[in-house]
């Protein structure tokens, strides 16, 4: 069956598990929420439909530990993790924002070894509210490292050096399966310690090494989602060991 993009969302029906035989069910029930609190970011909205949260919370926690058991069945790194490791509040910090706004209006599951605060590489599966092609309203998935340290860094940049061939073939595989690596942050010169003249000197100049997948409703409306974003993961685990193993090597020297 194929959903229109803007297909009216069903009012929200609590279901006892997001594996119903409706499985594109609490996906709509996701979207419905999220655009909802978009559109009424108070406190007095959230306290409001705080039952409809809850029910939200269960489904994105049972969607998490399923996306955590499929991709463990290729990367071991990940086993054993909870929901709890990989999920994040929906209370915004706003201490230091010009947008008061107190909640988040998007979700995002991060399957990485040690959990989301470990600082290691992981699977990140994003939904927004479907409106717009940027952050955070956009549905993405990514995967790498956002904030590696300059430690971490260099490694990185010194093992695309001695690896050319290896990580040309990781970025090409990537590529095909729709994966590219995120350029918002790209410095204009080869950084400080290596040559503008190295054959890979345009991949010297990222600053993160991470790549992203964007997803339209479509794509999250059907059926068998954690089986689906699993498998298309998985082509990435290649990266994400390259760049794990330069944050293992930081961290002993």
């Amino acid at each position: 069956m194929t959903l229109v993009l803007n297909e009216k969302i069903p009012t929200f029906v609590c279901v006892n598990d997001y594996k119903t035989t409706n499985r594109f069910l609490y996906m709509k029930q996701i979207l419905k929420f999220l655009r909802q609190l978009q559109a009424n970011n108070t406190k007095e909205w959230f306290e409001a439909h705080k039952d409809e949260y809850k029910a939200i919370k269960a489904k994105v926690d049972a969607l998490a530990a399923e996306l955590i058991a499929r991709i463990g069945e290729y990367d071991e790194t990940v086993r054993g993790l909870t929901p709890k490791d990989c999920t994040y509040r929906i209370y915004r910090d706003v201490r230091f924002s010009k947008d008061k706004s107190p909640y988040k209006t998007h979700i995002g599951i991060y399957i990485c070894r040690g959990g989301k605060k470990s600082g290691y590489s992981g699977y990140y599966f994003h939904i927004g509210t479907g409106e717009g092609d940027s952050y955070p309203g956009m549905h993405m998935m990514a995967a790498g490292d956002y904030c590696a340290d300059p430690k971490a860094l260099k490694i990185i940049r010194e093992d695309i050096e001695f690896e050319a061939d290896s990580f040309l073939s990781m970025v090409e595989s990537m590529k095909k399966e729709g994966f590219v690596l995120d350029d918002e942050y790209k410095l204009k010169r080869v950084p400080q310690g290596f040559s503008p003249d190295s054959p890979m000197a345009d991949y010297l100049k990222y600053k993160v090494y991470c790549v992203v997948r964007s997803m339209d409703n479509d794509y999250l409306l059907q059926p068998n989602l954690a089986e689906r974003v699993a498998r298309d993961f998985r082509v990435t685990k290649p990266l994400l060991d390259f760049v794990n193993r330069a944050i293992e090597f930081a961290g002993e020297e």
